[in-house]
């Protein structure tokens, strides 16, 4: 028998917004709904603060520049009623798999055009969205520049050029290895045990997460106090393991990678994706990063944008770097992600964790599902995607504020997933 795919009893639709945010827009809020950092994760508080990140945190600017790079509109509804089966048994039509899984905004791109948008809960075009994770495929772009410039080996080790990574478990790994996430760290992300060095240290010196006292640190008293202190003190090697051998997602390679861009270019990270990337790309709107302790730029998942501009980052991506007629990210970079060998393919399976799943692979923190079609995304927490296809010429931007942080076999993640590649085979009949 199939298993069912339980959805909770809420689902949003255009209407529907939750308490919390309902109780955000009155002034003042009600304390029951009140959004704070320590609850701005949880169920009904994160619709309002996903797309309110500086509120909870601390942000800093990447402003837009230029022409926009106007959008045509010719919206499909029915692409709204395609069919498909949601991998759990259910065949449901991509308006109820949006509905039904705590999505917050989608853009369907193909040539250039809109032909599918929508938003929930209140949310709307001009409203920017955290990308969480999906962040590190945007980083990894930034990277591809300095790597195309002849500034960065990809084999060289992370301590040939940062100092203070020597002694850490980065640096016996190269670099590549760093962006594949397969450097045979001890360091896990462990959200549920208090005595980690993932909630003790590094959770409160990304400045995203709440521990109490934690933001109340100051760095002359504190051994860890931003996140690039953590990176060279905290991380050490796997001995068990050597890198390249498996596949183990883990933050503080694009940390690491953000770090290598700073101090390569000599500018803040926020300000080389805003000036290489972000003013380049013909957006509407200013986007935001958010900052760790220390005020540097979160590398592993701070971005946030409207909807429209993260489906115009995948169309550059699509158009392998382009822009209109301008190279803005070197095609050999574009390319080289989606080169993978039995190699790559075999560290995600190496890894329990992955296996079952739809990604074939992980190659410069980009999630690949089929790269003879150029079918990849970029993935964050709660339910972010920056899904593209090249054979299909689609690509599909959504936001979401998922009750838990998980993908990779989270029902909804999987629905709306499964929904975009829908899309994209409808699309390239």
């Amino acid at each position: 028998m199939a298993t069912q795919l339980a959805f909770p009893t809420l689902s949003y639709s255009d209407d529907d917004v939750t308490a919390a945010t309902q109780g955000m827009e009155q002034t003042p809020p009600p304390r029951e709904t009140q959004v704070t950092f320590k609850n701005y994760r949880e169920p009904g508080y994160n619709q309002w603060a996903f797309r309110n990140v500086n509120a909870p945190f601390a942000t800093l600017s990447i402003p837009r520049e230029g022409k926009i790079t106007r959008l045509k509109y010719k919206p499909n509804p029915k692409l709204g009623e395609l069919q498909f089966s949601d991998g759990f048994g259910n065949q449901v039509s991509v308006n109820q798999a949006l509905e039904n899984s705590y999505t917050d905004g989608i853009v369907v791109l193909r040539n250039n055009t809109i032909v599918f948008e929508r938003y929930f809960g209140g949310m709307n075009q001009h409203d920017q969205h955290i990308w969480f994770s999906a962040t590190k495929s945007l980083v990894s772009t930034a990277f591809g520049i300095l790597v195309a410039e002849g500034k960065i080996d990809l084999n060289a080790s992370p301590a040939d050029y940062i100092d203070e990574l020597k002694g850490s478990g980065f640096e016996r790994t190269t670099i590549q290895n760093v962006l594949n996430h397969s450097s045979a760290l001890t360091f896990k992300e462990n959200y549920t045990d208090i005595n980690a060095d993932f909630l003790k240290y590094y959770a409160p010196a990304l400045n995203m997460g709440y521990i109490p006292g934690g933001r109340e640190a100051q760095p002359e008293t504190s051994e860890i106090y931003g996140v690039h202190d953590f990176l060279g003190r905290f991380i050490k090697a796997d001995n068990s393991l050597q890198p390249r051998d498996v596949f183990d997602y883990n933050s503080s390679n694009a940390d690491v990678a953000g770090w290598l861009i700073s101090r390569i270019s000599g500018m803040p990270l926020h300000d080389f994706i805003q000036q290489k990337i972000w003013s380049q790309l013909g957006t509407e709107h200013d986007a935001l990063i958010a900052a760790d302790r220390a005020f540097r730029a979160v590398a592993t998942g701070g971005m946030s944008t409207t909807t429209r501009d993260a489906a115009r980052f995948g169309q550059m991506i699509l158009k392998r770097g382009k822009v209109g007629k301008k190279q803005v990210i070197p095609k050999s970079w574009i390319d080289a992600t989606l080169s993978i060998s039995d190699i790559d393919r075999n560290k995600m399976n190496a890894n329990p964790n992955y296996q079952d799943n739809s990604w074939i692979a992980y190659k410069n923190m980009w999630w690949l599902l089929d790269a003879e079609k150029g079918e990849y995304a970029a993935v964050g927490v709660h339910g972010q995607v920056i899904y593209i296809n090249r054979a299909a010429n689609v690509v599909i931007a959504y936001f979401s504020s998922q009750p838990t942080a998980s993908a990779s076999r989270n029902p909804y993640f999987q629905s709306k997933l499964f929904a975009a590649q829908a899309i994209a085979k409808k699309m390239s009949r």
